[in-house]
């Protein structure tokens, strides 16, 4: 390949890890902040497209973006403190329960969102970050979500606030002994679903960037797993907020690297790298998930009450 063409294919791939990272940094962040809590929350899925849908939704009748912005926060919240109060109630498990959510979720956006597909609606502006080039391609491929900089922000909010204030080390303390929360007269419960509802609530800002940003529309594949695989992102990053943020970039960089081929005119193996994110999650999962063993980080209620 010339120069210019390896110039396309690594902007490319940076571009592509800045749009599609997106998405997973929310997701995986909203994880973090509800398992440092104790509570795993496996309807984060369904929290991702259905605030894709409303996020769509409101865009398009209000004709602001931001809009949009808003409506997918609420509706993550929403949906997430359902979880949360399911979840406190006696003998109910929080996976089963997450699944559950996941699937209503996803049914009510099919549903509501069917009127949405072919409508266009307010796009959120791009930060253009390709503009010392003169190439098309590299212009159009470092075409920045303006949501990024809010989700960096607030992964160093989060990894400030659990070891600084009183509110991030109640949550560190009702995921890693409920016992002594309560001895010293704090509600685990309500702890819990405080976590689980600002978790639905950032996460809801992921399916924001999915239909407001890249790749800009509303259908009913649009997420492609993306809530599931935060999961596993979480435990690549150990919990750390700060780590989310590197491993939603590495993420988004594996998602890219096929239509970035595809850009400099290689197409062969362009469906086998498309791929590359669900191995990647099979790996960590592979490698982090051993029986009988704790990962390092992890909150010590999620292992204890499931």
């Amino acid at each position: 390949m010339s120069a210019e063409q390896w110039l396309i294919l690594v902007s490319g791939i940076v571009g592509g890890a800045l749009r599609v990272g997106v998405p997973f940094l929310f997701v995986s962040l909203g994880e973090c902040l509800t398992e440092k809590g104790g509570r795993i929350n496996l309807g984060l899925e369904g929290v991702l497209v259905l605030s894709a849908m409303a996020a769509f939704g409101a865009s398009y009748l209000s004709g602001s973006p931001w809009v949009g912005v808003l409506a997918a926060a609420a509706v993550g919240a929403l949906l997430a403190t359902l979880h949360g109060l399911l979840c406190a109630l006696p003998r109910v498990n929080d996976i089963a329960t997450g699944i559950a959510l996941m699937l209503l979720g996803m049914g009510l956006a099919f549903y509501l969102g069917k009127p949405l597909i072919q409508p266009q609606a307010a796009q959120l502006p791009a930060i253009p970050l390709g503009f010392w080039s003169d190439a098309p391609a590299v212009r159009s491929a470092l075409q920045l979500n303006p949501l990024l900089p809010l989700g960096v922000l607030l992964a160093l909010a989060m990894a400030w606030g659990f070891t600084h204030t009183r509110a991030g080390l109640l949550v560190r303390l009702a995921g890693d002994s409920a016992h002594a929360a309560r001895a010293l007269g704090y509600s685990v419960p309500g702890i819990r679903l405080a976590a689980t509802a600002a978790g639905g609530c950032i996460a809801g800002l992921g399916g924001a960037s999915l239909t407001l940003f890249y790749p800009g529309s509303w259908n009913e594949g649009i997420s492609s797993g993306q809530g599931l695989i935060a999961v596993a992102l979480v435990i690549f990053a150990r919990w750390n907020p700060l780590r989310c943020v590197g491993a939603a970039l590495l993420f988004g960089g594996a998602g890219a690297i096929g239509p970035a081929l595809q850009s400099v005119g290689i197409g062969w193996g362009y469906h086998l790298f498309n791929t590359l994110p669900y191995a990647l999650t099979l790996l960590i999962l592979v490698l982090s998930c051993r029986p009988g063993q704790i990962v390092p980080g992890s909150p010590t209620e999620l292992s204890s009450n499931r």
